[in-house]
C-alpha cells in the first residue's frame, strides 16, 4: 500500500510540473483575468480636484456610466440602458437614498453601485462588477471652499497654487458613449469620450479643446485592448485618465464612499504580482506623470483599516512613472523629497543621509500625510485637498535597484517605442517601500483595493497629448488571501 501511494504522489507531482512548469502557480484576483471574456464589463467615473462631483454638467446627468454585455452566439444583450447612463440628481432609481436624491456627490456614488447592481457577474469565491475608466479634473478653484483639507473643512484662499480659469473651472465633462457592437464581422468595439469645454462639439474638432478617450475592441475568443487618449489644454491643464481595477466592495485607493470594481480577492504585499500589455504611443509632453503601475489603499496612521473617518483615514499610493522626461526631485540637496530610508531587496535599511549608498534617483517624490503627529523632518507634506481624507504619496522612477522586481531600470523602458508585457512583483516591492505609520503600533497589512494605470498630466505649459493601450492586465496572487480584516472587503458606512 505504501508504494502504490508513493507512485500515486509522484504521478501528481508529474502532473503539477507539467502544467506550471517551473512557474509558480497563480490565482487571480481579477473576475476578467487577462481581459479575454467575449462579455464586457467596463464602467466610467468623473471627478473634480477633491474626488467629489460639486456640480453636474448640463444634460449629461451624474458622471458615471457602464458598457456591460453578455456574449452568446455572437448576440450581446447589454445590461445598461442609456437611460440608466443619463441619470443625474433628482431622477430615483432602484436603492437610491432620499439623502442622495438631490446631493450630486451621494448620487454619483450610489449611482456607480446601481450601474454595479446591472453589470454584476456571479462567481464561485465573489462576485465582481466591470473595469473602471477613470477621469479627474485637476482643475480648484481655491475661492469655492469646495475641498476639505486633509478631511477638515476648509475656508476660501487666494488662488495661485493650482489651476482654475475662474468660476466654472471644477466642472465635470461631456460625456459620450458609443455602445458595444460589431465592425465587422467578429471584431467588437465601444468606447466613451468627451470633453471639458462645455458648449463645444468634438466632431467639429480637437483644436483648442480637452479631450478624452478611451475605446476598448475585440476579436470574438481574443482578447480586449483598450486604447486611451488624453489632451489637455490652457483652460485645463492638469487632466488625469486611469483604467483602474478597484475592489468588488469597501473603499477603493482615494475614495470615502463604498465602490465596485474588478478585483474579487485583494492582493496583499507581498504576495502578488501585475502581469499587463502597454504600448505608449504619444507620451504627453513633459508633465505626464505617466504611472506604469499605480497602487492605492487606504489605512490609519496607527495600522487600523480605514473605516470612513476622514479625518483619521489616509490614502496611501505607491506609483511607478516612466515618463524619461521626469526627475528625480528626491536628492541628496533635497531630502525633504525623499522617504526617510529606503529598503534594499535585501532587506537592508539605507537612509536618506546616507548619501553614498541611497538610491535618490529611484525616487521622483515622497511626501507624508498631513495629519500624522510623529514625522521626522525634513518632510513634504502631500497636497491636503485632492483626497477626501489626508495621503501619502511615494513615486519611484526606473532605477536598477527595482530589477528584482520586475520593474523599468532605466529611463525609456517601457515608453514611447518600447511596448512591452510586463510581470511586475508588486508585492514585493510595495512590502518594502517606507510608509508612515505611529511609533509602537502594530503594522498595517498592506492590502491595495486599487491597482491601475494610466496618466496624470500634471499642469501643461502647452496642449499636450497622450496616448496609449492597454491589454493582457491581470492581478497575480502567489499565494492564498490572509483573512483580510471586514472593513477592506465589506460594505461600510461612510462619515460625511
Amino acid at each position: 500500500m505504501e508504494n502504490k501511494t508513493m507512485v500515486f504522489f509522484m504521478v501528481l507531482t508529474l502532473g503539477f510540473q507539467t502544467c506550471f512548469g517551473s512557474e509558480q502557480h497563480y490565482t487571480s484576483g481579477l473576475g476578467d483575468p487577462g481581459m479575454k471574456g467575449d462579455g464586457l464589463r467596463v464602467a466610467f467615473e468623473a471627478w473634480n480636484f477633491c474626488n467629489e462631483v460639486g456640480e453636474e454638467a448640463p444634460e449629461m446627468g451624474s458622471p458615471r456610466a457602464a458598457d456591460c454585455f453578455d456574449f452568446s452566439s455572437s448576440i450581446l444583450k447589454h445590461r445598461v440602458t442609456e437611460a440608466d447612463n443619463k441619470l443625474g440628481v433628482g431622477n430615483p432609481f432602484l436603492g437610491l437614498s432620499p439623502q442622495a436624491l438631490n446631493n450630486t456627490d451621494l448620487y454619483a456614488a450610489e449611482k456607480e453601485l446601481y450601474l454595479a447592481s446591472l453589470c454584476e457577474v456571479k462567481d464561485t469565491s465573489n462576485p465582481w462588477q466591470f473595469w473602471m475608466v477613470m477621469l479627474k479634473n485637476g482643475n480648484y478653484d481655491t475661492m469655492s471652499g469646495l475641498c476639505p483639507e486633509n478631511g477638515k473643512k476648509a475656508a476660501p484662499f487666494k488662488p495661485g497654487r493650482f489651476p482654475c480659469f475662474g468660476d466654472g473651472c471644477m466642472n465635470q465633462p461631456l460625456l459620450y458613449h458609443q455602445p458595444t457592437g460589431f465592425v465587422g464581422k467578429d471584431k467588437m468595439r465601444g468606447g466613451f469620450n468627451g470633453t471639458y469645454d462645455l458648449g463645444s462639439e468634438i466632431g467639429k474638432g480637437l483644436d483648442g479643446i480637452s479631450f478624452f478617450e478611451v475605446v476598448w475592441e475585440k476579436n470574438v475568443g481574443g482578447k480586449w485592448v483598450f486604447k486611451h487618449k488624453l489632451k489637455t489644454t490652457k483652460k485645463y491643464p492638469w487632466l488625469m485618465l486611469y483604467l483602474r481595477a478597484d475592489a468588488t466592495k469597501g473603499f477603493s485607493g482615494g475614495y470615502h464612499y463604498d465602490t465596485r470594481g474588478m478585483m474579487k480577492l485583494l492582493p496583499e504585499s507581498p504576495n502578488f504580482k501585475v502581469r499587463v500589455t502597454l504600448d505608449v504611443k504619444k507620451g504627453g509632453g513633459p508633465q505626464s506623470q505617466f504611472y506604469l503601475i499605480d497602487i492605492g489603499s487606504c489605512w490609519k496612521n496607527n495600522g487600523s483599516p480605514c473605516d470612513g473617518d476622514v479625518l483619521t483615514d489616509v490614502t496611501r499610493y505607491s506609483e511607478m512613472i516612466i515618463n524619461p522626461e521626469t526627475a528625480a526631485w528626491c536628492n541628496p540637496k533635497n531630502l525633504i523629497n525623499c522617504p526617510p530610508f529606503h529598503i534594499d531587496p535585501n532587506d537592508r535599511k539605507i537612509y536618506r543621509n546616507d548619501t553614498a549608498n541611497f538610491p535618490y534617483s529611484a525616487y521622483h517624490y515622497y511626501c507624508a500625510p498631513g495629519n500624522a503627529q510623529h514625522l521626522e523632518k525634513p518632510v513634504s507634506l502631500c497636497d491636503p485637498y485632492s483626497n477626501p481624507q489626508a495621503q501619502e504619496l511615494v513615486q519611484l522612477l526606473p532605477h536598477p535597484i527595482w530589477a528584482k522586481y520586475g520593474y523599468p531600470t532605466k529611463q525609456g523602458q517601457g515608453w514611447v517605442g518600447d511596448p512591452k508585457t510586463w510581470e511586475l512583483d508588486v508585492g514585493g516591492l510595495s512590502s518594502r517601500l517606507y510608509f508612515y505609520q505611529d511609533p509602537g503600533t502594530t503594522p498595517a497589512k498592506r492590502i491595495w483595493t486599487s491597482i491601475d494605470m494610466g496618466t496624470e498630466i500634471y499642469v501643461s505649459i502647452k496642449d499636450e497629448v497622450a496616448e496609449w493601450t492597454l491589454s493582457d492586465f491581470d492581478v497575480l496572487l502567489t499565494s492564498p488571501p490572509t483573512d483580510q480584516r471586514s472593513d477592506h472587503i465589506h460594505n461600510v458606512t461612510p462619515s460625511l
